[in-house]
């Protein structure tokens, strides 16, 4: 309703400027695309069009004139109750109470598929995130990507796309050597045998209970192993069994688990190093192979395969035969949840796969900031390797799993994100994911009470919905109608906290609708039954928001 209400008045704001042009009341040498946004105070209407503050130039006249002379060619009337003009000229529109009341039945009808859409029926796309490292279990940067992942994938499902969510399993490299090192080192220590432990090595506890379970299966069989590949692959089996786990406690699962080592496996590796070649983007200097980054418009070149004894592919050169892979794959959408520390690498990734002949235009690259975790008062903090950091796991037996992905996908990824834990635990107004699943809660709570007054929800022919005439109720209507538009633009934009922010703001509107409206009326069943329905419909949208969020809509608190 909000996507069709935006486009009735865009169009009528270009037919009103195309009949003043026609008219000789503007003097425009073209008619611009108008912009069209809600405002954020419900005094200023339900959409405001500040087309004529950039046109004032052109026009060479004040922007409120313009405003003005438009607003004097709108066809008043439909779902267009009134215009009215603001500040130095905004166009601002009022809804009719006939679209409320049609936006109402709108999502009524729609039930648990309002909000969804088939805008990309019929195309595809791939999502890669976390692809952690097995090298410990989940830290609080892979948790808030996880749920970052997770839910742009539900975004997209509720636009029409078929997803992949996909999981790059980091089983090579030199990271893994160290793990296996690692836990070499400590199976040693647990048979009481000298052993050195690595500078760089992983220190957790879970580092050495993987040592003891070798010991118990294995007793001193692996003391003639002749490298680490079997402390390596029990280390990464552990770990990465802890890893899906952890995953799954908060929602998360994966269709695809892509392994980096079939890469090598399958000799995709050194082609993509001839291709390089072949393309005249690879070079060998100083004994080791060189990316022509520069000829992509990038500030340096980069290694890809380094000068030591193993000639070991940098971290670059997998991750573009891998991605050259997913563009094989022929999606019609690739997306890429990276962290922070990611932010210099993709962009040489992607020139890489360029280089090779591959249309990068269908790949979006994501960049979250880090977490930063604070407890009663202070903040704690993290390192994989010396392991005095708060796991996922750990976190979710804190604060519960809704708390963990509602707290990680609030704020914009591009922010820091401070995890305040205590909070997170608060059964209050001030805890966000509390205050939604309370609204939800107290919608299930009235119709509990309903149906023990023996009051029915009625069915929409039934009910007379232009009794809903309250401001509040208008309000309240208005927001929840909101949904499908708020869906589709922080899917384009790939902002996903918008969508809590929009729910907190329907969670507002519902309560103060519900202090201000007696809802169950037995002496006025119509309106009864008008309010009903309302609150069915905004039961509705806290459902399916929080269902895109991967959080639950609790029938009680």
């Amino acid at each position: 309703m909000w996507s069709g209400a935006r486009i009735v008045v865009a169009e009528s704001v270009r037919k009103a400027l195309e009949q003043a042009v026609a008219d000789g009341a503007l003097s425009l040498d073209e008619v611009p695309e108008v912009p069209v946004d809600t405002p954020k105070e419900g005094a200023h209407g339900d959409l405001a069009c500040p087309v004529a503050l950039g046109l004032a130039r052109q026009a060479r006249m004040a922007p409120r004139k313009i405003a003005e002379v438009v607003a004097e060619r709108l066809a008043v009337g439909g779902d267009i109750e009134k215009v009215e003009i603001a500040g130095p000229g905004f166009i601002n529109f009022f809804l009719s109470d006939a679209w409320v009341e049609k936006a109402l039945i709108d999502i009524l009808d729609g039930g648990d598929a309002f909000g969804t859409s088939d805008r990309h029926a019929g195309l595809t796309a791939l999502v890669e995130f976390v692809s952690a490292n097995p090298t410990g279990p989940l830290t609080l940067g892979h948790g808030r990507q996880g749920v970052i992942g997770d839910t742009v994938s539900r975004m997209l499902e509720a636009v029409g796309y078929t997803v992949t969510r996909e999981y790059y399993f980091n089983d090579a490299g030199r990271q893994m050597v160290m793990l296996g090192e690692s836990v070499r080192a400590r199976y040693l220590e647990a048979l009481g045998l000298p052993s050195e432990f690595p500078e760089d090595g992983y220190q957790g506890e879970y580092i050495r209970d993987i040592a003891r379970e070798m010991v118990a299966e294995h007793e001193r069989a692996l003391l003639d192993a002749e490298d680490v590949t079997p402390f390596k692959e029990k280390a990464v089996a552990v770990i990465f069994a802890t890893i899906s786990g952890t995953l799954e406690r908060i929602g998360i699962r994966f269709d695809e688990y892509y392994n980096e080592q079939s890469l090598y496996d399958r000799g995709l590796i050194d082609d993509v190093v001839q291709g390089l070649r072949d393309s005249g983007h690879a070079y060998d200097k100083d004994g080791a192979v060189w990316f022509q980054s520069t000829a992509f418009g990038l500030p340096q070149d980069r290694p890809i395969i380094r000068s030591t004894a193993g000639r070991e592919p940098t971290y670059r050169l997998p991750d573009m035969a891998y991605h050259r892979e997913k563009l094989r794959r022929g999606y019609d959408r690739i997306i890429d949840i990276f962290g922070a520390d990611h932010v210099d690498e993709y962009p040489d990734v992607l020139a890489g796969v360029r280089a090779l002949g591959y249309d990068t235009d269908s790949i979006s690259v994501l960049v979250h900031q880090f977490v930063t975790l604070e407890q009663d008062g202070e903040t704690v903090k993290m390192s994989t390797r010396r392991a005095n950091y708060l796991t996922v796991d750990e976190l979710v037996d804190e604060v519960g799993e809704d708390a963990v992905r509602f707290f990680f996908i609030m704020r914009n990824m591009n922010t820091h994100l401070k995890f305040d834990v205590d909070l997170a635990k608060t059964a209050s107004n001030e805890n966000p994911v509390y205050y939604l699943q309370y609204a939800h809660a107290r919608i299930c709570s009235i119709f509990r009470q309903a149906a023990e007054r023996d009051i029915a929800i009625p069915q929409l022919a039934d009910a007379d919905l232009s009794l809903l005439c309250e401001r509040e109720e208008a309000a309240l209507i208005k927001k929840c109608a909101e949904l499908p538009s708020v869906v589709e633009e922080a899917t384009d934009a790939f902002e996903p906290h918008t969508i809590p922010h929009y729910l907190g703001d329907v969670a507002t509107a519902f309560h103060q609708f519900y202090d201000r409206c007696r809802v169950l009326d037995g002496e006025n069943l119509p309106m009864t039954a008008a309010r009903l329905l309302l609150v069915k419909a905004t039961q509705t949208v806290l459902a399916n928001g929080l269902g895109l969020l991967g959080v639950r809509a609790p029938e009680s608190m």
